[in-house]
This record gives structure tokens, sequence and C-alpha cells, in this order.
């Protein structure tokens, strides 16, 4: 096997098996700047250390990615979803890669996961919901973007609470944006 050349096609790999649809995703999550990525790109040569890398967080075989020959996942690893991932920041939502995730460890019934990450937590959350009930929720609040608990109260009304609200409040639902209903936490300490 020839590994002098091979590097176009393998970079193309790479992108699909994170589930990107461009180039500079894929320089975010190897964390290498454009220029480095253009440069083994042009030159054809084989990026056997993204290759890596990439067989490592994602877990497509390697002899996909190094090759293009077999199949990118193993018989084990089609249950692997790549949820859309964003950062809040400063009561603001970014866009910031994607997260490779088990489905077996997602709640059954999901129709549009997504990862949002706060400091040292991860949140999974759904973008579609049907109902509004009590939980921890994103929110928009006066363009402030949030996780809060929201407690449903009589005639239309909610109760947010915690997410750095000093003093819970009741409103209207319509006062509000909901934005997604988180359905897991997962805490890095």
């Amino acid at each position: 096997m020839m590994f002098h050349y091979g590097g176009r096609a393998a970079i193309d790999r790479m992108v699909v098996a994170y589930g990107f649809k461009t180039k500079t995703s894929l320089c975010e999550q190897l964390g290498i700047t454009s220029s480095t990525l253009a440069n083994r790109y042009t030159r054809d040569s084989f990026p056997a250390d993204y290759v890596i890398q990439c067989a490592l967080e994602t877990g497509a075989s390697l002899r996909w990615l190094a090759t293009g020959e077999g199949v990118m996942f193993e018989d084990g690893r089609r249950d692997v979803i790549s949820l859309e991932k964003f950062t809040l920041l400063d009561g603001k939502l970014t866009a910031s890669n994607f997260l490779m995730f088990d489905k077996s460890f997602l709640p059954s019934g999901l129709q549009s996961p997504q990862c949002i990450t706060e400091d040292n937590t991860t949140y999974i959350v759904d973008r579609i919901f049907t109902n509004i009930d009590d939980g921890k929720w994103l929110i928009d609040i006066e363009g402030k973007i949030g996780v809060y608990d929201l407690a449903r109260i009589p005639i239309k009304k909610i109760r947010i609470s915690g997410g750095g609200i000093k003093i819970p409040f009741d409103c209207m639902i319509e006062d509000v944006t909901l934005l997604a209903k988180i359905f897991s936490k997962t805490t890095v300490y």
C-alpha cells in the first residue's frame, strides 16, 4: 500500500465519517488550520495522523478511511449517530461541529436530537416537541438563551426557575420562546 498519495480521497472520506458538510468543520474538529488541510489536499499527501484520529473519534473503519475499501462502519457501529452540536455562551447559541453518539443512550422518540454544551455540561435536547411539560428546557427569554427549569401552572402559564435566575417568575407560555426540551445532562468534573 502506497501512502505517498491518496490524501484528497482520505480527507473527503473523513468529512463523510464525521458527518460534516464542509472541510472547514473537519479542520475545527481536528484542531488544525484550513491552510494545513488545504496543503495536504493540494499535494495529495496522505494524512495518516488525521485518519487515525478520525477512526478513533468516529468509530469508522480504518481500512475504509485509508483506502475506501469495505464499509464505513462495521456492523456494530451502525448504532452511532452524529448529533449537531452547539455551544451556549453568554446567552447565545453557536454551532460547533458534531458529536458522535451511541443511539442506545438516546431516549426513544426523539425527532430532532441535538447536543448543547455549556461550560463543563453537555445536554442532549430535542428541538421538535408537541407537549410542554415540567422539566429542563432551553428557553429564549427576551433574546437571552439559557437552560431553565419549567413548571406548568394553570391557565396556560409556566413558572421558570434555575439557570441563574435569582427569583423564579411566572409568565404566559407565549411570553418566552421554548427552543428545546432537555432529555439528558452530563457534567464533567
